[in-house]
């Protein structure tokens, strides 16, 4: 699954994966973080999801990477409102930042972002990232975040469903293939399953995991 895929998806608004509010099992499950107020949390391949600006309203500052700017842009209209507002842009190589007080989203290639640029954070929320990436992607990701975050706690939530029935994305993610992608790092607990109806055609389970560094 190419970046052209994406941006495709984006430029012909076809974003049945964002979510028009705030995602609740977010709202329940954000205190297994630990974190205390204006902790840094990173939302890796971001979108415009309303999570940011709900973080940012509980005190804590967000940085996030999304590869379409087209999103990017979308998002800062959506938390800014008012058009005389508008975030300070950055050229740095080859990603862009857009940032106003306590938000940074960074535009460009997840798998090209390093732990320099993404700098110091403290927990990592991933609600539609693994889920949206192919199998064939989705280890090389899951290493790469580990390797970019210094292995921090993570909010994680996944789908799980009948494949055969229809096709992703979002992808249905096994017990095994979590532990798969993150046991040798990571003591795993499921915190939530909560069930749903995926496009009208097949029930799903939305599986939330906290991911804890092994000391």
């Amino acid at each position: 699954m190419e970046a052209d895929f994406w941006h495709e998806r984006w430029s012909k608004n076809e974003i049945g994966f964002h979510e028009k509010e705030v995602n609740p099992l977010l709202i329940k499950h954000i205190n297994d973080l630990k974190l205390s107020k204006g902790s840094r949390i990173f939302l890796p391949l971001c979108g415009k999801t309303r999570d940011i600006a709900w973080l940012h309203s509980q005190g804590f500052s967000v940085v996030g990477i999304e590869l379409s700017e087209h999103a990017v842009k979308q998002l800062f209209e959506d938390l800014l409102g008012d058009e005389s507002i508008k975030p300070t842009v950055t050229q740095l190589g080859n990603l862009t930042l857009y940032t106003i007080e306590n938000i940074e989203i960074y535009v460009g290639d997840f798998f090209n972002f390093s732990k320099e640029q993404l700098g110091q954070i403290d927990a990592v929320y991933d609600r539609a990232s693994l889920i949206a990436l192919p199998d064939a992607m989705r280890e090389k990701y899951a290493q790469h975040l580990i390797e970019i975050t210094a292995g921090i706690p993570q909010l994680l939530i996944t789908l799980e469903y009948d494949q055969s029935i229809i096709n992703g994305p979002p992808f249905s993610i096994s017990n095994e293939m979590i532990k798969n992608y993150y046991n040798d790092d990571f003591n795993i607990t499921e915190l939530d399953r909560i069930e749903e109806s995926l496009k009208g055609k097949v029930d799903a389970d939305n599986v939330v995991w906290h991911l804890a560094p092994k000391t």
